[in-house]
């Protein structure tokens, strides 16, 4: 029996997973990943730790399944996108820590970018809104702010890539220096018309060719492991960013299907084949995993806190032991009791890009308790959601029938129902919720015949639980309005703060 490894590099952990031909998980292994806060909206990672912690739970995956290096038909490799790594081409040594997705410290850069009147180049040419979400001024800052390191770039001393690229470059003993296109499209740097790194993109944020990485599909055989890695070399045969990834791993592999993940941030995506839909609502346009010749699409829309809410309550409050306990907690009260929380712990995210905003929590009364908190922050994940789902059935000029999710927080009963709720329209939890990983196999598989085509993918998928809506449409729009109120409360204090009323 041919088995896919694939490797997940998330944003709070590296795990590894042997899928067999009939997508059933052989054997796990994870490690959770450091966060490194420097100062207030930085956030960081070590790219030796992302490195060395995914070597190991390849490993000990391959250890757990009973299987050997040759026993692997190919290697996928999924990740957290537009996470910035620069590293020295000759010794392999990255220049300083990565620089995460939610890190704000160039939302000034963008602001001034916005204000000379840069948006609309970069929303024509890669979908994208001007935001520190995006990896191009993250590189811009590491390139202006490392020691010679601008110098070094141009002289093509210097590689830069997104967390696929520095493991693909890793794994190979730095023979291979790509990035698949759905990653690529997370950059602000390529065009996604094209599908390639573009001039007048590159002028605009001053970043040198000679930094970049090769653009290659998302499922194809590019190189193979170093031998000594894992006592055989393994083809690479698949990369994708997560959230493309995860669109694929649950079969939504044509025009108008869509799901929504919920790991640390809420990520729902919807396919639009070879079209791309510019969006009227907040919603970006990005590439879709490339499977042949043609490039397809989807709308994305982002919560940049989903999960991440949760960890906050364990680590920031302590009112949890773990983040397994939220869901009895918040279940032990029958509603939030008027609670709203925002967690725009790192702005707010689609539909409304305000890289500004900070967390707010409203409502509270003295009658407020932790559980009531707690119900808030579930709830918080699905008023994000449900903001996203409404901003793209505008886009698509179509509702959703319903919506296919994945992630570790759909675990949750509580929030999966409330979803439902908020949508009204039915959501459907597959019996195999490791679709981001579970995507990665399937391009590394496709590529090298594990399964024949797309359609025996999709065939494979199948429904562990169907949520249907209980409350009342009245009901829902009633709370709905009153989410949005908090939004409103949220943008106004966080923008307030910064222009302070005189004394």
């Amino acid at each position: 029996m041919p088995y896919i490894l694939a490797l997940d590099q998330g944003t709070t952990s590296s795990r590894a997973i042997v899928f067999d031909e009939h997508a059933s998980i052989r054997a796990v292994a994870q490690q959770e990943l450091r966060q490194i806060y420097p100062q207030p909206g930085w956030v960081e990672h070590d790219p030796l730790e992302i490195w060395h912690g995914q070597l190991a739970c390849a490993r000990l995956a391959l250890d757990r399944a009973g299987i050997g290096a040759r026993e692997i038909a190919a290697i996928g490799i999924t990740n957290q996108r537009e996470t910035t790594v620069l590293w020295d081409r000759v010794t392999g040594e990255p220049l300083a820590n990565a620089i995460v997705w939610q890190d704000r410290r160039t939302a000034e850069t963008c602001a001034a970018l916005k204000a000379a009147g840069a948006q609309p180049l970069v929303r024509a040419k890669t979908g994208l809104v001007l935001d520190p979400y995006f990896s191009a001024t993250k590189l811009k800052w590491l390139l202006d702010n490392l020691p010679d390191a601008r110098e070094r770039a141009a002289r093509g001393e210097l590689a830069f890539g997104t967390v696929d690229c520095w493991l693909a470059w890793r794994l190979t003993g730095g023979r291979l220096h790509l990035t698949d296109i759905s990653n690529a499209s997370r950059t602000s740097l390529l065009n996604i018309a094209t599908g390639e790194w573009d001039d007048e993109l590159l002028a605009l944020f001053d970043i040198p060719r000679a930094v970049l990485p090769r653009v290659v599909r998302s499922s194809g055989v590019v190189g193979a492991t170093d031998p000594a890695l894992f006592g055989a070399a393994i083809p690479i045969a698949g990369i994708a960013g997560d959230q493309q990834a995860a669109l694929f791993g649950q079969g939504c592999h044509a025009a108008g299907q869509a799901k929504n993940t919920y790991g640390t941030g809420c990520f729902l995506l919807m396919h639009t084949g070879c079209e791309r839909i510019e969006s009227a609502n907040g919603l970006i346009t990005t590439c879709a995993a490339q499977t042949g010749d043609a490039i397809g699409y989807a709308l994305e829309g982002s919560v940049f806190i989903g999960g991440a809410a949760v960890q906050w309550l364990r680590d920031g409050l302590g009112i949890i032991g773990s983040s397994n306990e939220v869901e009895a907690l918040a279940t032990s009260v029958p509603d939030a009791g008027g609670v709203y929380f925002v967690p725009a712990f790192t702005g707010l995210g689609a539909p409304w890009w305000d890289a500004d905003a900070q967390g707010a929590i409203v409502g509270l009364t003295r009658g407020s308790t932790r559980a009531h908190i707690a119900r808030a922050a579930v709830e918080a994940i699905a008023f994000q959601s449900a903001d996203l789902v409404r901003a793209m059935a505008r886009d698509a000029n179509a509702a959703l029938p319903d919506l296919r999710v994945d992630g570790g927080a759909t675990a949750n009963d509580l929030l999966m129902q409330f979803q439902a709720d908020l949508l009204g329209c039915a959501v459907l939890r597959p019996r195999v919720q490791e679709t981001t990983a579970l995507g990665a196999a399937y391009l590394a598989g496709l590529a090298v015949g594990v399964w024949p085509d797309q359609a025996a993918i999709a065939a494979q998928w199948q429904i562990e639980r169907r949520f249907e809506p209980r409350m009342a449409r009245a009901e829902a729009a009633q709370r709905i309005g009153q989410w949005r109120a908090a939004i409103s409360a949220t943008k106004a204090w966080s923008h307030k703060r910064q222009q302070p009323p005189p004394l």
